[in-house]
Protein backbone atom coordinates (compact mmCIF):
# COMPACT_ATOMS: atom_id res chain seq x y z
CA UNK A 1 0.00 0.00 0.00
CA UNK A 2 1.15 3.50 -0.45
CA UNK A 3 -0.53 6.96 -0.56
CA UNK A 4 -1.77 8.47 -3.37
CA UNK A 5 -3.39 11.52 -2.74
CA UNK A 6 -4.77 14.38 -0.16
CA UNK A 7 -7.41 15.87 -1.22
CA UNK A 8 -8.34 19.95 -0.44
CA UNK A 9 -11.90 21.33 -1.13
CA UNK A 10 -11.17 24.57 -2.46
CA UNK A 11 -13.20 27.48 -2.85
CA UNK A 12 -11.75 28.66 -6.62
CA UNK A 13 -9.69 26.77 -8.52
CA UNK A 14 -7.54 28.69 -10.89
CA UNK A 15 -6.98 30.92 -7.69
CA UNK A 16 -5.64 27.48 -6.05
CA UNK A 17 -4.18 26.15 -9.35
CA UNK A 18 -2.16 29.53 -9.84
CA UNK A 19 -0.83 29.31 -5.92
CA UNK A 20 0.38 25.66 -6.00
CA UNK A 21 1.49 25.81 -9.69
CA UNK A 22 3.39 29.08 -10.21
CA UNK A 23 4.09 30.04 -5.88
CA UNK A 24 4.62 26.53 -5.17
CA UNK A 25 6.25 25.21 -8.18
CA UNK A 26 3.85 22.28 -8.30
CA UNK A 27 2.84 20.56 -12.00
CA UNK A 28 -0.46 19.99 -12.96
CA UNK A 29 -0.89 16.47 -13.46
CA UNK A 30 -4.51 16.05 -14.76
CA UNK A 31 -8.05 17.54 -14.82
CA UNK A 32 -11.46 16.80 -14.87
CA UNK A 33 -14.71 18.24 -15.10
CA UNK A 34 -17.61 16.09 -13.36
CA UNK A 35 -20.95 18.65 -15.23
CA UNK A 36 -23.40 16.21 -14.03
CA UNK A 37 -21.84 16.55 -10.44
CA UNK A 38 -20.70 19.99 -10.86
CA UNK A 39 -17.71 19.86 -9.58
CA UNK A 40 -14.10 19.55 -11.07
CA UNK A 41 -11.22 17.40 -9.89
CA UNK A 42 -7.39 18.53 -10.42
CA UNK A 43 -4.35 17.13 -9.19
CA UNK A 44 -1.17 18.83 -8.59
CA UNK A 45 2.25 17.61 -7.87
CA UNK A 46 6.14 17.72 -8.03
CA UNK A 47 6.20 13.99 -9.11
CA UNK A 48 4.05 11.88 -11.66
CA UNK A 49 1.13 10.35 -9.37
CA UNK A 50 3.02 6.65 -10.05
CA UNK A 51 6.34 7.81 -8.25
CA UNK A 52 4.70 9.97 -5.43
CA UNK A 53 1.66 11.47 -3.30
CA UNK A 54 0.18 14.55 -4.97
CA UNK A 55 -2.99 16.76 -4.22
CA UNK A 56 -6.37 16.72 -5.42
CA UNK A 57 -7.80 19.83 -5.27
CA UNK A 58 -11.86 19.03 -5.42
CA UNK A 59 -13.90 22.46 -6.81
CA UNK A 60 -17.82 22.23 -6.16
CA UNK A 61 -19.09 24.43 -8.49
CA UNK A 62 -21.66 26.28 -6.17
CA UNK A 63 -18.98 26.27 -3.16
CA UNK A 64 -17.21 29.10 -2.51
CA UNK A 65 -15.08 29.04 0.65
CA UNK A 66 -15.43 26.18 3.28
CA UNK A 67 -14.95 26.14 7.11
CA UNK A 68 -11.58 24.26 7.46
CA UNK A 69 -13.22 22.85 11.04
CA UNK A 70 -9.87 22.38 13.85
CA UNK A 71 -8.85 19.00 12.85
CA UNK A 72 -6.79 19.97 10.14
CA UNK A 73 -3.36 20.33 10.56
CA UNK A 74 -0.94 21.10 7.65
CA UNK A 75 0.67 19.59 4.22
CA UNK A 76 4.55 19.11 4.88
CA UNK A 77 7.26 19.94 2.32
CA UNK A 78 10.53 19.13 2.44
CA UNK A 79 13.01 21.82 0.88
CA UNK A 80 16.51 22.91 0.80
CA UNK A 81 16.36 26.24 2.06
CA UNK A 82 13.14 27.62 3.56
CA UNK A 83 14.37 31.11 4.05
CA UNK A 84 15.09 31.22 0.45
CA UNK A 85 11.76 29.53 -0.61
CA UNK A 86 9.69 31.96 1.53
CA UNK A 87 10.95 34.84 -0.27
CA UNK A 88 10.28 33.96 -3.39
CA UNK A 89 6.90 32.60 -2.10
CA UNK A 90 6.25 36.73 -1.14
CA UNK A 91 7.88 37.32 -3.86
CA UNK A 92 5.21 35.81 -5.97
CA UNK A 93 2.06 37.44 -4.31
CA UNK A 94 2.41 34.11 -1.86
CA UNK A 95 1.31 34.94 2.29
CA UNK A 96 4.33 33.59 4.52
CA UNK A 97 2.57 32.91 8.28
CA UNK A 98 5.60 31.93 9.73
CA UNK A 99 9.43 32.81 8.76
CA UNK A 100 11.99 30.29 8.61
CA UNK A 101 13.61 29.41 11.94
CA UNK A 102 13.98 26.82 14.26
CA UNK A 103 11.02 24.93 15.19
CA UNK A 104 9.98 25.13 19.15
CA UNK A 105 11.75 23.01 21.15
CA UNK A 106 13.94 21.85 18.66
CA UNK A 107 16.40 22.43 15.68
CA UNK A 108 14.97 21.72 12.69
CA UNK A 109 14.56 24.59 10.24
CA UNK A 110 10.44 25.01 9.39
CA UNK A 111 8.43 27.76 8.05
CA UNK A 112 4.36 28.02 7.28
CA UNK A 113 3.20 29.41 4.45
CA UNK A 114 -0.94 29.93 3.73
CA UNK A 115 -3.03 28.90 0.22
CA UNK A 116 -5.34 31.06 -0.89
CA UNK A 117 -8.32 28.85 0.85
CA UNK A 118 -6.27 28.87 4.05
CA UNK A 119 -5.10 25.78 4.37
CA UNK A 120 -0.80 25.62 5.61
CA UNK A 121 2.11 24.42 4.15
CA UNK A 122 5.15 23.71 6.06
CA UNK A 123 8.90 23.91 4.59
CA UNK A 124 11.07 21.40 6.03
CA UNK A 125 14.28 22.25 5.46
CA UNK A 126 15.94 18.67 3.96
CA UNK A 127 19.75 19.35 6.06
CA UNK A 128 18.00 20.30 9.26
CA UNK A 129 15.30 17.44 9.82
CA UNK A 130 16.75 15.75 12.73
CA UNK A 131 13.80 16.34 15.08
Amino acid sequence: MRILHTMLRVGDLERSLDFYTRVLGMRMLRRKDYPEGRFTLAFVGYQEEDEGAVLELTHNWDTDSYDLGDGYGHIALEVEDAAALCAQVKERGGKVTREAGPMKHGSTVIAFVEDPDGYKIEFIERSGRVD
